[in-house]
């Protein structure tokens, strides 16, 4: 069988419209994220009341036992929000937050006092006396006391003590007194309706058990309102918790992005301005140690950052990544890193091989600033920067192996007349899988399974890092797609298990998504990149030999 079969002359102009559209989607992938999107203005950059935390610096947690926060700082962030909202949540009475109600007061705030329970009882008596102690001495600076947030969703208590703990702070105090939960818990526990002046729900459309996508969300809020003010007549109706999440994962429509945030706390806005309906919105500053509870987006609910700047403004367009042009400026720098690779042993004549190396350097270059940013953003500790770093170095070497062999053969002649190039010459331009692609492959397939395992079983609350897998995936299936029909070998069975397992379980992540969401959809696209070039062998190779 000559070295060049038919199949070649439709298997290379496949793989240059690949390594065009790959480059092409990861320049428009930066230039979408730069674009200024036009949003609804906001009726007013004032908000009625917002959730307040003061942990948001490096190491801050309220997990933290002896954590303490100074008066002073809660001054400097109180005064800092006074001027755009009315009022401020609290979630609990510890940790130098008993001083909110005193502070808030000087600037003409009111407070939502929160008193904090769970399983710890001792806890829960401090949190109570500390909470009646400070409802009789900052009577009127208080708007309401929250007892509890979300116990019932934690499942930390039955509903006969929360109700006593609601009732005891109630009968100790003329201020209104609610409880705090996701809505849906509220109709599983109606009981508490008859201990609260009021009830606080939850209705955050990004969490939802059926997610809702951000053009929807705040018809879904009104609908849920209404809903519970029929469930509950008479009966005062407070939206305690509403927001979105500017970073994270996609769940199903939902996107978490600085764009969806904007366009959801404008949209609320609007929509609250013409219902009579008490709301505070979630959260005042972002929240670095929630990335322990909910992944990436727990930490990403602030209108202000870490560093109390605001994210967006309430009117005008709104740009999800100001630096995109860092992510072109990447690509550029792929294309030359590529370049200057390809110019040690070069193994091929003439123009093909060069722009086949400047468009697999430029889409390299390009998905990897995409992985940076996501570690900009998901990185907790250093363990997690060398991880995400270390992964991102030993794509980009993959590239370069891969990206050297692709140019050879796009360079290469397919004139099934043309001298085949020796063995020996064959593993000098890389093409030879045995001793450097199949380990590669291998532990790709391996480091994909494995997180494609965790997502499917445990993926909630995981970012999909496409930007890290695009770089191997892609590089694999273009080089096995020029792969000659001689050059064909059995798999290893561990890889031919593993690329099974990768089809079912990307198909698994685009179901639990129910097709919804895009992210996931590419996602399944890598896993078969990936694994069909293995199947596909592996068919070939079971086939008889042919007649000479």
């Amino acid at each position: 069988m000559p070295p060049h079969t038919p199949y070649a002359r439709f298997a290379r102009p496949l793989a240059w419209i690949l390594l065009v559209a790959a480059a092409i989607f990861a320049a428009g992938y930066w230039w979408h994220l730069g674009r200024p999107v036009a949003l609804p203005d906001s009726p007013t950059a004032k908000i009625a009341c917002v959730s307040y935390a003061p942990f948001r610096l490096k190491g801050e947690t309220p997990f933290d036992p002896n954590a303490f926060v100074p008066p002073e700082r809660i001054d400097a962030d109180l005064k800092a929000l006074s001027t755009r909202f009315d009022c401020v949540r609290t979630y609990s009475m510890s940790q130098g937050l008993g001083a909110v109600p005193d502070i808030a007061g000087r600037y003409g705030m009111k407070v939502l006092m929160g008193i904090w329970l769970g399983r710890d009882t001792a806890a829960n008596e401090r949190e109570i006396a500390l909470g009646i102690a400070a409802a009789r001495r900052d009577h009127d600076t208080l708007r309401g006391i929250v007892v509890g947030n979300e116990v019932m969703l934690r499942g930390e208590l039955s509903e006969k003590a929360l109700a006593a703990y609601i009732k005891r702070v109630n009968d100790a105090t003329d201020v209104p007194v609610t409880y705090a939960d996701v809505w849906e818990f509220w109709l599983k526990h109606p009981a508490l309706a008859k201990v609260t002046d009021y009830l606080t729900i939850h209705i955050l459309p990004y969490w939802e058990d059926e997610p809702v996508a951000p053009e929807r969300a705040v018809r879904h809020v009104a609908e849920v309102y209404q809903r519970m003010k029929a469930r509950f007549p008479g009966k005062a109706v407070m939206i305690g918790e509403t927001g979105w999440p500017s970073e994270g994962r996609t769940r199903r429509e939902a996107g978490a992005s600085l764009v969806n945030e904007a366009r959801y706390l404008r949209e609320f806005l609007n929509y609250a301005a013409t219902v009579d309906m008490p709301y505070n919105v979630i959260e005042a500053f972002d929240q670095p140690w929630k990335r322990d509870l909910e992944g990436t987006v727990g930490g990403y609910w602030g209108i202000f950052d870490v560093d109390a700047r605001p994210k967006f403004a309430m009117t005008g367009p709104v740009v999800e990544e100001p630096r995109w042009l860092g992510g072109i400026a990447a690509g550029g720098l792929g294309a030359m890193l590529f370049f200057a690779v390809g110019a040690i042993r070069r193994r091929w004549h003439g123009p093909a091989g060069w722009v086949a190396l400047a468009l697999a350097g430029f889409a390299s270059g390009a998905a990897l600033a995409t992985h940076a940013r996501l570690l900009s953003f998901a990185c907790r500790n250093p363990l997690e920067w060398t991880l995400g770093a270390g992964t991102g170095v030993l794509a980009l070497l993959t590239a370069l192996s891969l990206s050297r062999a692709l140019a050879a053969r796009l360079a290469s002649p397919i004139d099934p007349a043309a001298v085949a190039p020796k063995p020996a010459e064959r593993r000098m331009l890389g093409i030879a899988w045995s001793g450097v692609f199949t380990p590669q492959r291998f532990f790709w397939m391996f480091a994909l399974t494995l997180y494609g395992i965790l997502l499917v079983f445990n993926g909630r609350y995981r970012d999909m890092p496409v930007g890290l897998f695009a770089l191997p995936c892609i590089g694999f299936l273009l080089l096995a797609a020029l792969r000659t029909r001689d050059e064909a070998t059995m798999p290893l069975i561990e890889e031919r298990l593993l690329a099974i397992w990768l089809v079912l379980l990307g198909v698994a992540v685009v179901v639990q998504e129910v097709g919804a969401n895009a992210v996931s959809w590419g996602w399944l696209g890598l896993n078969l990149a990936l694994a069909l070039p293995v199947l596909v062998a592996w068919r070939r190779a079971r086939r008889p030999a042919p007649l000479r």
